[in-house]
């Protein structure tokens, strides 16, 4: 064990908690996926998960934090699941319930749980875990918002913006889709390889949720959140070796390749925001951009260009094709979000094609989508929505109702630096 930064016995109660809630963020989905592939029950694992947590709050400000904190957390979460499976099979008088056995025993395996295992061939338990929870039983809306809050590491507050919904909405929405399965008695299994296709929406909307919430987060002292969007990436890379000629899969990679490629010069050293016209290029990954590039042609080639995520990654790779940001075709940005729009509509979609339009035709054109946005009811609390009619009315020499839209959108914010970007553009529009 390694020295904490605590004053119980020479430990910091308050800095241990405060790293093991960053740590919980990051490594509560995985043990989760552990402990639910152990014991078959995502209740049971969610309660496990729970009592890890419980006996590290207690421990570690006491003893001090290990010194490879996660893995101590998945060791403990992997015992009390065998513990609890012992226990379950000593009372059923059962030794190949769930499968487990071949991880706790190596015992052999009969009948449907071997052919359950042979059909298992997801490889990765959180990507197997994801599949399992989106099941077809659910809308899909529920999956997904059940998904993300077990499995993504979500908070409500930041699902319900990923739904643009209201929070009481998304959470009543999580509890009975847990309420749904209980009372089907769904079992919480790997779904046979045939069964991946009807839940692959699922999951790859979860994917592209999670990976959105770490490229720019809901809340917080952090502009990223990188380790999201690492993980994402992971179980793209993962999903795109399991189903390689799934056309939305290679979409949604290629899409996330060519974001990250941008988050090393997307923040200053101290954690500044710096936009997208101030970024300095050469600090873009260019492997990584050939990565997604791959993955977008390949995705093209199999027929699937008009795609939402493909089309998605295609309007990322004109900005990463861009060597600077005066040389971004914004004419054909703004064609690929009106086809976006008509492949998958959205209020969200219309006003990033504002942005472009106004790159492209002048901020009068755009300022026309955006006020005709400004009554649609899911952007009511988007900050986005006034930032970007505050960008507009700057442009267009409106300073004083531009400094009005930014501080409205500093309100509606929940991140912190997002806010401190947008009060400094709104403190500039009473100094011009």
């Amino acid at each position: 064990m390694v020295a904490g930064d605590a004053e119980i016995g020479g430990v910091n109660a308050a800095a241990v908690h405060r790293r093991l809630d960053a740590l919980w963020r990051m490594e509560s989905p995985k043990l989760l996926a552990r402990l639910a592939r152990i014991t078959g029950n995502i209740d049971t694992a969610e309660e496990l998960a729970q009592d890890v947590l419980v006996v590290a709050l207690e421990r570690w400000p006491r003893e001090g934090v290990p010194d490879n904190p996660a893995a101590w957390l998945m060791t403990a979460a992997k015992h009390r699941a065998i513990d609890h499976v012992r226990q379950r099979q000593l009372h059923a008088r059962k030794q190949d319930e769930y499968g487990v056995e071949l991880e706790l025993h190596g015992a052999d395996m009969q009948g449907d749980d071997a052919q359950r295992l042979a059909d298992d061939d997801i490889g990765d338990d959180l990507l197997r875990l994801l599949f399992t929870s989106c099941h077809p039983l659910l809308p899909m809306e529920s999956r997904v918002a059940l998904t993300l809050r077990m499995l993504g590491g979500l908070s409500t507050p930041e699902i319900a913006r990923a739904f643009l919904q209201p929070e009481p909405t998304v959470a009543q929405r999580i509890v009975r889709a847990k309420r749904t399965l209980a009372e089907k008695q769904v079992p919480f299994e790997v779904p046979r390889k045939a069964e991946l296709p009807e839940r692959l929406d699922a999951v790859l909307e979860v994917l592209y949720l999670v990976f959105n919430e770490g490229y720019a987060a809901t809340s917080g002292d952090d502009w990223m959140r990188p380790a999201l969007c690492e993980e994402a990436l992971r179980l793209g890379r993962v999903l795109v070796g399991l189903l390689p000629n799934e056309t939305e899969a290679l979409g949604l990679l290629a899409l996330m390749e060519l974001q990250a490629s941008r988050m090393p010069a997307r923040t200053q050293a101290d954690g500044t925001p710096i936009l997208l016209p101030q970024q300095n290029r050469s600090r873009w990954d260019r492997l990584q951009i050939q990565r997604g590039l791959q993955a977008l042609v390949r995705a093209q080639r199999l027929g699937g260009a008009d795609g939402p995520y493909a089309l998605q990654a295609a309007l990322a790779a004109c900005h990463a094709r861009a060597r600077r940001f005066d040389d971004t075709d914004w004419t054909a940005i703004a064609a690929l979000y009106a086809r976006l729009m008509q492949v998958a509509p959205s209020p969200v979609v219309e006003l990033n094609r504002a942005v472009a339009v106004a790159k492209a035709q002048g901020p009068q054109a755009a300022l026309a989508i955006v006020e005709g946005l400004a009554a649609e009811p899911k952007l009511r609390d988007y900050a986005p929505l006034p930032a970007v009619r505050g960008d507009l009315l700057q442009q267009l020499g409106r300073l004083d109702e531009a400094r009005v839209e930014f501080e409205r959108a500093a309100a509606l914010t929940a991140n912190a630096r997002e806010s401190t970007v947008l009060l400094a553009r709104a403190a500039a529009c009473d100094a011009a």
